[in-house]
């Protein structure tokens, strides 16, 4: 069982760092452009094995995807940070043409594997991830709903004084401030949250779940690694596992939600195919309209890849 970690970054290193003290591959390639950097990061994860008792090792190669044939599962880390003086436009472009480069050598060495993006901007990366691969949806996947749902769960059991291991939650959409929370679908200990949080402190929870990477962002001067990494890797096990695990992802949509063509979080099933069944839930019409808010954004977004490709 074999599995790549694409981006030696925080994010990545992170990644493979759970996978491997969780043993769910026995082998976890990590990759990058920059010379000796994932071989260091690989080698530091291997040492800690006797320490923190596990035996799945990890290898790390500097730009050789023939290292990473075979594998089950290639996560997808690379790409630069929105710098100061960068528009939006500069972001996609510049992530695009890596995430395309490395989709089309990822599928070369391992014409199999499922697909997770962690890249951003998350939802259109998926996209491009998907035209490059020309791989079926449910094998193309971003990783944004997990990250979103832990916050949101980690800030109400802040404010219930609760474990956050009793709260269950859910939203939809974009990953970022459009992102729709479902307060009518979150439990603590089976119970709704809203017996237990008062509206507007509810509220106040929503829009900072909304703006969670930024506060990381102001707070370090960079974005999370942490979490995001352990998402990712949650993904990954309930694959290589085939849990069946009902998770928040992002997918090309085609037709659910009533939404065509666009790429958006939405609650799957998460097992040894990828996505094997995207689940709908019955949302009242505040929250379509607030979905559908997502929908014009993230497809906004999607048109700024369009037209790039147009004119290259």
């Amino acid at each position: 069982m074999k599995v790549t970690v694409v981006g030696a970054g925080n994010v990545g290193a992170t990644c493979a760092d759970v996978l491997a003290y969780r043993e769910i591959a026995n082998e976890i390639v990590l990759l990058d452009i920059k010379e000796g950097f994932a071989e260091g990061k690989a080698l530091d994860i291997w040492q800690k094995a006797p320490i923190n008792v596990y035996d799945s090792k990890t290898v790390g190669v500097t730009n050789d995807y023939s290292r990473t044939a075979g594998s089950e599962v290639v996560v997808i880390t690379s790409g630069l940070p929105r710098k100061p003086g960068m528009t939006r436009d500069d972001l996609i472009s510049t992530n695009a043409s890596i995430v395309q480069s490395v989709t089309e050598n990822v599928v070369k060495y391992s014409p199999n594997a499922i697909i997770i993006v962690v890249s951003n901007p998350l939802d259109v990366m998926t996209y491009c991830a998907h035209l490059a691969s020309k791989l079926p949806r449910n094998k193309v996947i971003g990783m944004a709903g997990i990250l979103d749902t832990a916050r949101y769960r980690a800030f109400l059991a802040d404010e219930i004084g609760c474990s956050p291991k009793e709260i269950q939650g859910m939203l939809l959409g974009g990953h970022g401030d459009t992102m729709v929370p479902l307060p009518r679908y979150t439990t603590v200990g089976g119970i709704p949250v809203t017996e237990l949080v008062a509206k507007d402190k509810l509220d106040a929870i929503i829009e900072r779940t909304k703006n969670g990477g930024g506060e990381l962002v102001k707070l370090m001067g960079t974005s999370a690694w942490y979490a995001p990494g352990s998402a990712a890797a949650q993904m990954v096990e309930a694959i290589v596992k085939d849990q069946k695990r009902i998770l928040p992802v992002c997918i090309k949509l085609e037709g659910e939600y009533g939404i065509n063509d666009c790429y958006l979080g939405v609650p799957a099933v998460l097992g040894k195919n990828g996505i094997e069944k995207v689940i709908e839930l019955k949302l009242n019409s505040e929250e379509m309209e607030l979905l559908q808010t997502s929908r014009k954004h993230v497809k906004e977004v999607m048109n700024v890849l369009d037209n790039m490709a147009a004119k290259a």
